[in-house]
């Protein structure tokens, strides 16, 4: 198992460690493990760019997962804005590490097949990622 995580941006994780476990208890408590996951961290702009490459969105976005999982076991690289979390924890009122956490879930959970396209698949995967930050505040 390895999580692998990438700074692109001055943001680094405080714990990376605990991260770690973390996102290993979220995808076995889904059934599956954890193989190969890359997080790298940039700017909005860098993720905007990605955005547009590899997906032909032009528009600004907290996260973007890149699935390469072999049936239950997750790889793939996820890229977060830092910039997009930080405004969204403005916006939402949260704190910055519980939507940075939402956002890294949220990447995650995506590779176990659950998508937000609809209102009915973003209810679904709302209430997932919900249920997996509550995991984090497990004792590790």
């Amino acid at each position: 198992m390895t999580v692998e995580f990438i700074y692109n941006t001055d943001y680094k994780l405080d714990n990376e460690q605990l991260y770690c476990s973390w996102l290993a208890k979220v995808a076995l408590s889904e059934g599956y493990s954890l193989n190969n996951i890359v997080y790298a961290f940039f700017n909005d702009t860098d993720v905007k760019s990605l955005n547009i490459k590899f997906l032909n969105h032009n528009y600004f976005t907290d996260v973007l997962s890149f699935d390469d999982s072999d049936g239950y076991h997750l790889k793939g690289n996820i890229a977060v804005s830092v910039d997009r979390v930080r405004e969204n924890s403005k916006k939402y009122s949260t704190k910055f590490d519980d939507e940075l956490r939402r956002v890294m879930v949220h990447g995650l959970l995506h590779f176990m097949g659950y998508n937000d396209s609809n209102d009915e698949e973003i209810k679904v995967i709302r209430a997932k990622e919900e249920k997996m930050l509550r995991l984090f505040h497990v004792k590790q």
